[in-house]
């Protein structure tokens, strides 16, 4: 009994064995438990022990017990690789591992490693106007015609056309080494996925070379051309945006005030170009531009910070909108006392300051609301107001120009001797 009861058991775990070897087969190769059912060995009771024969000899009636092995019994591994095997055979043979002498040569193609960039020449111009954010220059280059402009000095054609085209290549070297470093976070961004780098348009040592060459010639131009002074201005502005307001956007809001100040610096630029120094008039100028940012740029801010969150830029409308609110609106009621000082530094008559007052409140009563609504509509009507705003100022300030408006003194000289008419001298 005891032997039966052995021998039972051994044969039911190795019908288990099997099953779950059966099991894994089918969820490995992908065949059907039927058919890795089909393919298992059978296994019966006489695989499981050596059956006990008893032969009895009919001519002497001797009785003889032989212990007769039918089968050897495998260990559980050579159950494992048979079954796995036979599964194996089943399936249709793979080309790569086939038994039918049918294996292909299949050769990896290596994977390339650069890209050949193609482009037209005729494309070449609109690329640079991509890297150099044709618009943001074009506002930099009206500002510093706007310093030259009010400059008290004789306007000199040529030196201005001089400056401005300076300023022009400056300004283009500079946002196309920021466009550089700025890649990995613009291609994370609605508003600069499409960008010329973003897209591998031009490879970054040729946007590099680009900016290395326009940023130099104009430095020269300014220096050669112009004079030292606005030179050295024009450069600090690159330097400022490229190695200070650049690395700051991931780092710290105080970005947005070192932006500001890089935005401001253009108008000395013209100014120097046109008198050699900065009088009191050029540092008003700058601050005309250094205040209208806030709103400009704190309104636009507004309806991208989702886009400014993915690309991991720290600006007032995503890490404290309410400081954002806040700052805007509060230089825009600097505008108003800024525009008062223009007739106190002879920048301007006194007009100015009450030709620019209506534009000045229609601004602050944006901001206000900006301030206290605080969604996307009132950001949009802040940002396209100002975008109307410093042009028209710009011209409220050459109408006003004191220099356009002397004030005539007469002086009347009379002669010792009589008869003799006065002499009026018109200063």
């Amino acid at each position: 009994m005891l032997r039966t009861l052995v021998k039972r058991t051994c044969w039911v775990a190795c019908q288990n064995t099997q099953t779950n070897v059966i099991r894994c087969i089918s969820g490995k190769t992908g065949i059907s438990t039927q058919q890795a059912e089909a393919v298992k060995p059978k296994i019966t009771e006489e695989h499981v022990d050596s059956s006990n024969k008893t032969v009895v000899d009919s001519e002497t009636g001797t009785i003889t017990r032989h212990n007769v092995s039918i089968h050897h019994v495998p260990n559980a591994k050579d159950r494992v690789e048979t079954a796995i095997q036979s599964a194996v055979d089943h399936v249709t043979p793979c080309p790569i591992e086939s038994k039918d002498d049918n294996k292909e040569n299949i050769v990896a193609k290596e994977t390339e490693k650069w890209t050949e960039q193609t482009w037209k020449l005729s494309e070449l111009p609109s690329m640079y106007m991509q890297l150099s954010k044709s618009r943001l220059t074009g506002l930099v280059v009206i500002s510093a015609l706007g310093g030259y402009g009010m400059a008290p000095a004789l306007f000199e054609p040529t030196t201005c056309a001089l400056m401005a085209l300076g300023t022009f290549m400056t300004s283009c070297s500079a946002n196309t080494i920021n466009q550089y470093f700025e890649v990995p976070y613009d291609s994370q961004m609605a508003r600069t996925r499409n960008r010329v780098l973003v897209r591998g348009l031009l490879s970054p040592l040729h946007a590099v070379g680009y900016a290395s060459v326009v940023g130099i010639a104009g430095v020269t131009t300014l220096a050669l051309c112009v004079n030292p002074l606005a030179a050295a201005i024009s450069a600090s502005t690159w330097g400022l945006y490229v190695m200070a307001y650049t690395p700051l956007k991931r780092v710290s809001i105080a970005n947005t005030w070192v932006g500001a100040l890089v935005g401001a610096l253009p108008p000395m630029i013209g100014w120097a170009a046109c008198t050699g120094g900065l009088e009191p008039g050029a540092f008003l100028m700058a601050a005309y531009l250094y205040s209208w940012q806030f709103p400009h740029f704190n309104a636009l801010s507004w309806n991208l910070r989702s886009d400014y969150s993915r690309g991991g830029y720290c600006m007032m409308a995503t890490t404290n909108p309410a400081l954002c609110r806040r700052v805007a609106l509060r230089h825009c009621i600097a505008m108003i006392g800024l525009c008062t000082l223009a007739p106190v530094f002879e920048l301007t008559t006194w007009t100015f300051a009450i030709d620019s007052l209506p534009l000045n409140l229609f601004m602050t009563y944006l901001g206000w609301r900006f301030y206290k609504k605080a969604d996307s509509k009132s950001a949009k009507q802040l940002f396209r107001f100002t975008l109307l705003h410093l042009p028209l100022l710009m011209m409220l300030l050459l109408i006003s120009k004191k220099n356009l408006h002397p004030e005539k003194k007469t002086a009347t000289n009379t002669s010792a001797l009589p008869g003799v008419e006065s002499v009026v001298a018109v200063q």
